[in-house]
């Protein structure tokens, strides 16, 4: 079976789109499977349906990566998109032509410098994990590459300064999607504090600031990656063989905080994709976080003690599913600010994401460090709720009850302590060693004890919950229910 390349679709006759030659106008740090799977994606229907005619070229941001396979198939991959969208199932298979190449810096600096050069460039992506976007005074300017990804950034944007001087219009749009809080202006922060080491100038400085835009972003998407159990039937169905497939949900969205002429720039921004410009996207970011990330946090430590191990099967349980409905429309919705048909339209894709038939999430992943995750996605609902209605939400109060119940455990195993379902078997509870250490500690609490003492551990919260009235009567209460009938029934309870 020959390698997919250019030369083997034409060898059979692929008809699809496809754009084997044109100028390279975007440089990315970072190519993994997100990335591919989401802006390349992007950029090749822009350039199928707007004539954006430009290439990617990838820049691997770490010592070991995939330069050669990318080269080896002249950037191409086979991307899947699966999931289910306005209730029907959706298995939507592209092969993106966008990428040009894929550079490695740590084997030919020069060829990564050299883009700096080309006039046609106007855009740089990132993506270099949470940890990339830092500044590490150890990186400097001479070394080759300098080791931090903003550092990197810095000695390219010099290059262009030097190529161009303060030409207009040279300057680039830089979009992070790093998951972290405003990516952007950290980022932007990270370059400015090289350029104050190094002594590149005030000139530069300037240039850096005035003629590049560093937009904050918002990605969505869950990527599952290279199929590994499916690779070999999928290249036998496409006739080649593809080292690079690249797997994701057909969902996605992509909120850009930048200015309006942006928004009229950029190629994917057409009202058909799902890509918004907004000169702020906090809004959007607190949207996912108390919805999306909020109703997995809420409902999987609940649905595991009920049985459930995998996030798809708690959408076919109507009990299940219509707590985490019960809380998404009637407790979290009415705490946000955006439209309320915007809520309810992302309301809904997250039960269609939630029952994809091609991702077996698992509720045990989900549940790692759950209570720094509740104290960022569900807390502020629950404190907001009370705030704006006078009473406790009872389904966020529920949430909070579960997850006591999930972190009683009665000894430490291999970092993680242990707890035991009513069905009777044992799973881990992973969290930080202070967390595990506290709930072990209170082991043998009485219901009501422990709920108080979780309640009032400003070390888990940021504040003693207990002073939210009826909090923890509500929470002590859907407790017991959990430990005395299980946690399904407390679910129905509340419905």
């Amino acid at each position: 079976m020959d390698r997919l390349n250019y030369a083997t679709l034409k060898a059979l006759n692929y008809d699809e789109f496809m754009l084997e030659n044109a100028p390279e106008k975007v440089l990315q740090f970072g190519e993994g499977g997100f990335l591919r799977a989401f802006v390349d994606y992007f950029f090749d229907l822009s350039n199928e349906r707007h004539g954006f005619n430009g290439k990617v070229a990838l820049v691997q941001p770490i010592a070991q990566g995939l330069t050669d396979m990318v080269n080896d198939q002249q950037g191409l991959y086979t991307l899947y998109l699966r999931g289910f969208q306005d209730g029907k199932t959706v298995n939507d298979k592209r092969v993106i032509s966008c990428v040009s190449r894929c550079i490695n810096p740590y084997q030919d600096y020069d060829a990564f410098l050299v883009c700096a050069g080309n006039p046609d460039l106007r855009y740089i992506v990132s993506n270099t994990t949470e940890a990339g976007i830092v500044y590490d005074p150890e990186s400097l300017y001479d070394q080759v590459p300098p080791v931090s990804f903003p550092a990197k950034l810095t000695r390219f944007l010099h290059e262009r300064y030097q190529h161009f001087g303060r030409e207009k219009g040279k300057g680039f749009v830089i979009l992070s999607c790093e998951l972290i809080d405003d990516n952007g202006k950290e980022l932007k922060r990270c370059v400015n504090y090289y350029i104050d080491q190094w002594q590149l100038g005030e000139d530069f400085k300037t240039w850096v600031n005035e003629e590049n835009l560093f937009c904050s972003s918002l990605v969505d998407r869950i990527v599952t990656g290279y199929p590994r159990n499916e690779a070999e039937r999928l290249n036998a169905e496409n006739g080649y063989l593809d080292t690079l497939i690249d797997t994701g949900e057909i969902f996605g969205a992509w909120v850009i905080e930048g200015p309006q002429w942006l928004a009229e720039e950029l190629p994917f921004v057409d009202g058909k994709l799902p890509v918004i410009v907004t000169p702020d996207h906090k809004p959007y970011k607190q949207r996912k976080v108390r919805i999306l990330n909020g109703a997995h946090t809420t409902m999987v430590l609940g649905a595991y003690l009920a049985g459930q191990d995998i996030v798809r099967n708690c959408m076919q349980d109507d009990v299940i599913k219509g707590y985490m409905n019960k809380a998404i429309y009637d407790e979290i919705i009415p705490t946000l600010d955006l439209p309320k048909e915007e809520l309810t339209a992302f309301a809904a894709s997250v039960e269609e994401r939630f029952a994809n038939p091609f991702i077996d999430h698992q509720l045990l992943s989900i549940a790692l460090n759950s209570v720094s995750k509740w104290k960022a996605r569900c807390l502020p609902s629950l404190k907001e709720y009370y705030h704006r209605f006078g009473k406790v939400a009872p389904c966020l109060a529920l949430g909070l009850a579960s997850l006591i119940a999930f972190y009683r455990g009665d000894k430490m195993e291999n970092g993680a302590l242990i707890g035991v379902r009513p069905a009777g078997n044992a799973y881990e509870i992973k969290d930080d060693g202070s967390v595990l250490a506290f709930f072990l500690d209170h082991k043998d609490d009485t219901p009501d004890a422990l709920c108080h003492n979780v309640l009032s551990n400003q070390s888990f919260w940021g504040e003693d919950l207990t002073r939210i009235p009826g909090l923890e009567e509500k929470v002590a209460a859907s407790l017991c229910c959990i430990l005395e009938k299980g946690a399904y029934c407390a679910m129905q309870q509340v419905l």
